[in-house]
């Protein structure tokens, strides 16, 4: 997720409650699909509810990530259900995470069933969840550079930087969590369950704060650069 170049300001918006605007529903949904994907991943909270319950936190916690995604899909197609713009960076990272959502409904979903092999765990859920990594990582990737115009940048006085920053972070955690969750066949477990929970819980927690921090971005002022006309969030 990262802020839209061609949002506008709206200055009578209310900042935390706005349910007649796109944008904030995509900040809260992101919100509520990653504090289930950080709730799914606490030890605590699968020794409290049990292997089933934690498997339907992460696929209810998908289902948000996808719905908010579509959503951002439609903001970079200017609100239209969809458009072709591959010349828009916006609009390219916003359908890769939208695909890497896909990609996390499927892992998901297989994750809730039982007894499942080292070969068919690796299949159906462990290449899916690598596959939406992969996704969010390239989205975040080109969110990041679309943003900041560079590869390395420090612009903390920047809210939009910060939402970028968090969102590629949490994409490389939820990268090395799918490289450790790779069932072994030999021992049919993963390769390194801390190291998975560790990995999911930080990406989680990178996109709850940068969804959080999306609703403020969204009804700040707006500034003109380059002197093209272009609109660019401050």
């Amino acid at each position: 997720m990262s802020p839209h170049p061609h949002w506008r300001h709206r200055p009578h918006d209310s900042t935390w409650w706005a349910p007649g605007e796109l944008d904030w529903w995509m900040g809260v949904l992101f919100a509520i699909g990653a504090t289930c994907f950080a709730l799914g991943a606490l030890p605590g909270y699968v020794e409290a509810v049990g292997v089933a319950t934690d498997g339907v936190t992460f696929f209810v916690g998908s289902i948000f990530f996808t719905t908010a995604a579509y959503l951002q899909v439609r903001e970079s197609c200017d609100g239209r259900v969809f458009g072709w713009h591959p010349h828009r960076a916006e609009w390219v990272a916003a359908v890769v995470q939208f695909a890497g959502t896909l990609f996390f409904n499927a892992s998901t979903f297989h994750a809730m069933e039982q007894n499942l092999s080292a070969s068919q765990a690796n299949q159906l859920v462990w290449r899916p969840d690598t596959l939406g990594s992969i996704c969010f990582l390239v989205a975040s990737a080109v969110a990041w550079l679309c943003v900041t115009r560079s590869w390395w940048a420090w612009q903390p006085h920047r809210p939009a930087w910060w939402i970028v920053g968090l969102n590629l972070i949490g994409s490389i955690a939820f990268g090395v969590s799918a490289i450790a969750s790779k069932v072994v066949p030999d021992t049919d477990q993963v390769r390194n369950v801390t190291l998975m929970n560790l990995g999911t819980f930080i990406g989680a927690l990178g996109f709850l704060i940068a969804a959080v921090l999306l609703l403020p971005e969204r009804t700040r002022g707006e500034a003109t650069a380059g002197g093209e006309g272009q609109t660019v969030r401050a």
